[in-house]
């Protein structure tokens, strides 16, 4: 089977270490497609950045060919739900995938993300999840690009911020809250002596076992194709049918 990741914001850089934890985990039989935007944010820290990152994700999604399943790389499920109603495939999102995996793991765990806005915002996806009276969602105050950058001090920041998780949460396991943190989670995991769950890696094998099992988003209700109508002016191009059709 043939799973994209495609990262919508368009920092190349963390499209190939979003890849490059997939093919770590992925089936010998998987083969791991990756996709920058090539329109939006260099980084998306809350719902403006993930607004506008929305378009250049839906472009790749309809750009690439021959994919059984995505991975929307980003921890805040960015274009989820526009995703799921626009592709034929099952699509998966970081968030969804990670506190899902963490529930199978632990009565009791705590999402690390980055900044507070973006806190914020995975907390509210936790609750929508199911997992909200089981989980807690902590800000280590890193911007995402600082993730690049290991002189910045963040991997110092996100390790103080596990150990208050451990002490002050009862955190049985640990989610990382974003897709800039998954190169991190094996090392983390050693250290500490809890499951650490990247989205990344949850979610190719829950792509994996979807496409094994022969299923796929439903497209009865919530996520059924969009409506033929034109759209105007620069999202023309996004319309189900020709503007002038």
């Amino acid at each position: 089977m043939r799973i994209l990741i495609v990262n919508p914001n368009t920092t190349a850089s963390m499209t190939e270490k979003a890849a490059t934890a997939a093919r770590a985990v992925a089936a010998s039989g998987t083969e791991i497609i990756a996709a920058t935007a090539r329109m939006g944010p260099v980084s998306i820290e809350g719902h403006y950045d993930g607004a506008l990152a929305i378009p250049g994700l839906l472009v790749e999604l309809k750009e690439a060919a021959g994919y059984d399943a995505a991975v929307v790389a980003c921890f805040d499920d960015t274009g989820l739900d526009a995703a799921r109603s626009f592709a034929d495939v099952p699509i998966l999102g970081l968030c969804e995938s990670a506190v899902a995996m963490a529930g199978f793991l632990a009565q009791r765990f705590t999402v690390v993300t980055t900044l507070e806005r973006s806190r914020v915002l995975i907390d509210n996806l936790v609750r929508r999840y199911g997992m909200g009276e089981r989980a807690k969602v902590r800000a280590s105050d890193i911007p995402v690009l600082e993730l690049e950058n290991a002189a910045s001090g963040a991997i110092g920041k996100l390790r103080a911020e596990i150990e208050r998780a451990l002490a002050e949460d009862g955190a049985e396991a640990i989610v990382l809250g974003c897709a800039g943190m998954t190169d991190l989670a094996r090392e983390l995991q050693e250290i500490y002596g809890v499951p650490v769950v990247d989205g990344v890696s949850a979610a190719v094998k829950q792509a994996e076992a979807l496409v094994s099992l022969g299923l796929s988003t439903s497209k009865r209700g919530s996520y059924a194709s969009p409506l033929p109508k034109p759209f105007m002016g620069a999202m023309s191009a996004f319309s189900p049918i020709r503007s002038d059709g």
